[in-house]
């Protein structure tokens, strides 16, 4: 069991305040490896849909490969983000759509995904900032204040060594 406590400036433990959020964002892709390669795959048919005209055969692939592509994200997410997924993933009314319908549908999608990566990137910079915090806090809590030159140890004064030199 973990102590939910923090040292405050005073050298004193202190609860750690609650937080009521939901599972943090970094929990929330299970594979962020598969979640990626599958990511970089969508923004490259993206740009294919773009630059090509496609026919029947085509379209009809690109959606399969869509959908293929939306149902092993899931297998990567946490529900809550298999939910909201599967909300914002509309399917396709023919079996073969539109350039302009696969152009959506892949754009919606790629742009889902660099949200998602940009959540995942601001939560790891914040637990960063949050952690340094809490370290700070700690040797400001240590004995002698921790003071920003370094640890006592490591620091010379000129009446130890008789003067300083270089």
């Amino acid at each position: 069991m973990t102590d939910d406590r923090i040292i405050d400036p005073q050298g004193q433990p202190v609860p750690a305040p609650q937080e009521s959020t939901p599972t943090p964002l970094t929990d929330l892709v299970e594979q962020p490896a598969k979640v990626m390669r599958i990511g970089g795959m969508i923004r490259q048919l993206l740009d294919e849909v773009k630059s090509a005209p496609l026919d029947e055969a085509s379209r009809s692939r690109l959606r399969e490969i869509h959908v293929q592509s939306i149902d092993e994200l899931k297998d990567g997410l946490a529900p809550e983000l298999i939910d909201e997924l599967e909300r914002l993933s509309l399917p396709f009314d023919a079996e073969a759509p539109s350039e302009a319908e696969l152009r959506v549908a892949q754009a919606q999608l790629v742009g889902w995904l660099e949200g998602l990566f940009h959540g995942i990137q601001a939560a790891l910079y914040a637990q960063q900032v949050q952690a340094q915090s809490q370290l700070q806090n700690m040797r400001l809590a240590l004995p002698g204040g921790g003071s920003d030159q370094g640890n006592a140890s490591d620091q010379v004064t000129p009446s130890e060594t008789g003067g300083m030199y270089l």
